[in-house]
């Protein structure tokens, strides 16, 4: 079990960082359109953007950890061990991104994180 959580914490972290590259790397490209007109143009730029690639092999990365924990422990107890990537994405958008952090978010997140003691703790 301590293994499939380090390992677990491994893909949290490369899924965490994979997201913060997307963001960053969107954040560079501007507003992907889904109009037809625009579309092949916005994928485009997007998918040209080294951010965004590294963003979406390190969530494929994190893909690949999350198989090897599935394949060691119930998912009912691993699947709600994931949710704490929204923590940290919380956390890291408001340190890198200067987002907002309203009391509702935080006590969502406070809500998360007992959420994931009491799936552990059973």
């Amino acid at each position: 079990m301590t293994r499939a959580l380090a390992i677990l914490i491994v893909g949290l972290c490369f899924s965490v960082a994979g997201e913060l590259m997307l963001k960053t790397g969107m954040n560079k490209v501007g507003v992907l359109s889904l109009h037809p007109e625009n579309l092949l143009s916005g994928l485009w730029r997007t998918f040209t953007n080294p951010l965004v690639l590294i963003g979406f092999v390190s969530v494929f990365l994190a893909s690949i950890f999350w198989l090897s924990v599935i394949s060691r422990i119930p998912l009912s107890l691993a699947y709600p061990m994931m949710s704490l990537s929204y923590v940290v994405v919380v956390a890291a958008s408001a340190l890198l991104f200067r987002e907002t952090i309203t009391p509702s978010r935080v006590i969502g997140v406070a809500i998360i994180i007992a959420g994931v003691y009491v799936v552990y703790r059973s």
